[in-house]
């Protein structure tokens, strides 16, 4: 195992420093990117520290003390210098919310690691059995908002980012021997434009796990308890989810208890919780079942979700397939083809691989290295 001593890094704090951060960045081919967050401790989430290293140096940018991050706009647009992430989807969408930055040339070793077979994707595991580096991850649910950062939680940043162009050089020899590094190149190409949801004003109940196996007044106490619950958040600034767990919500929603006796049997609702929102509980669960039939909400479904039974056999076929198809590769059967792109290419049933381009949800990458068996597995069900 290689020696943890603490990576030099320079700790970024104003305009002028940030400033010349950037340029230094400009002239590099690749660089590793990873960042800190506060999405355990406030209700409006926000990017607590930036961590980037070059080959040789490190840098600690803390966005909390610089006004403006503009500067760094040009490098993680730059399509002339890749950036190494790990797991980036949280980043990609926080650097979007938080400054309007795109990121262009990403690799993310996760993605790498899932399409070498990997089980064990997160950034210790995968740099521990690459490159013999053991990561301390004690600081990694920390508030990352408080000031002064404490030297120890430097120090752990640090390591974030440091190590990701050794990897990814590790990595992308390992995918260039299978011949799959391609395939990765365009999942991340895919991964680099995701965006943080808009606020469209839809109810919340749409983004609720279990909200489609509720009738009409359960949607609407749901509701009601999920807008409770935004606004207390909002009160306290803390995440909703420490207000009342999603488990919590969902018991409510169901048992719909009228009176402080029937809160005593929901799961997940101490005491301590009753005697803090249980009236103002109680008064949501009232409202929502005093609205008239017609002001109760409608979980939508659409008639296109509903497979026919010649679309299941082939959703069924598919998914046989796609688990000998991983099992020789190696990798998740979910890498193959997922769950969605199956219901996809049931729908379509496309016969031959030139029809194969209007499938949505299917990669180019798919469809050269698996297009003719998806056609012939399609085939065999008609």
């Amino acid at each position: 195992m290689h020696d943890q001593a603490t990576p030099q890094y320079e700790l970024v704090r104003d305009e002028d420093g940030l400033g010349r951060t950037a340029r230094l960045l400009a002239r590099e081919k690749v660089i590793g990117v990873d960042l800190e967050a506060d999405s355990m401790f406030h209700y409006q989430e926000k990017i607590c520290l930036l961590q980037i290293s070059t080959r040789h140096r490190n840098f600690l940018v803390d966005p909390l003390e610089i006004e403006d991050m503009e500067p760094l706009r040009a490098v993680l647009e730059d399509a002339g210098v890749v950036k190494v992430f790990h797991g980036s989807d949280y980043d990609i969408r926080s650097l979007y919310r938080d400054y309007g930055f795109g990121v262009h040339n990403l690799f993310d070793t996760e993605v790498a690691a899932r399409f070498l077979g990997e089980t064990r994707t997160g950034l210790a595991g995968i740099l521990e059995s690459r490159l013999g580096v053991v990561l301390e991850k004690k600081y990694q649910k920390k508030d990352w908002s408080k000031r002064p950062l404490p030297d120890e939680m430097l120090a752990y940043a640090v390591h974030d980012s440091c190590h990701l162009i050794a990897l990814k050089g590790c990595l992308e020899r390992e995918l260039s021997r299978l011949g799959r590094l391609e395939w990765v190149r365009e999942e991340c190409e895919h991964l680099s434009r995701v965006r943080p949801p808009e606020e469209d004003g839809s109810p919340l109940f749409l983004r609720f796990r279990g909200a489609g196996k509720l009738d009409r007044r359960g949607l609407a106490v749901l509701e009601a308890l999920l807008r409770f619950r935004v606004k207390e958040a909002q009160r306290l600034d803390r995440p909703p989810f420490k207000v009342l767990g999603s488990g919590t919500i969902k018991a409510l929603a169901e048992k719909r208890p009228m009176d402080r006796k029937g809160l005593k049997g929901i799961e997940g609702l101490s005491p301590k919780l009753i005697r803090a929102f249980g009236d103002a509980l109680l008064r949501e669960i009232r409202k929502a079942m005093a609205l008239e039939e017609g002001g109760l909400p409608v979980y939508p479904r659409r008639s296109s979700q509903r497979l026919t039974r010649r679309e299941k056999a082939r959703v069924q076929a598919l998914k046989a397939w796609r688990s000998e198809k991983a099992a020789t590769l190696g990798i998740d059967p979910a890498v193959v083809c997922s769950n969605t792109l199956a219901f996809s290419l049931a729908r379509a049933c496309p016969a031959t691989p030139r029809e194969l381009d209007g499938v949505d949800d299917l990669r180019a990458w798919q469809r050269r290295a698996f297009g003719r068996e998806i056609c012939a597995v399609l085939s065999s069900c008609t």
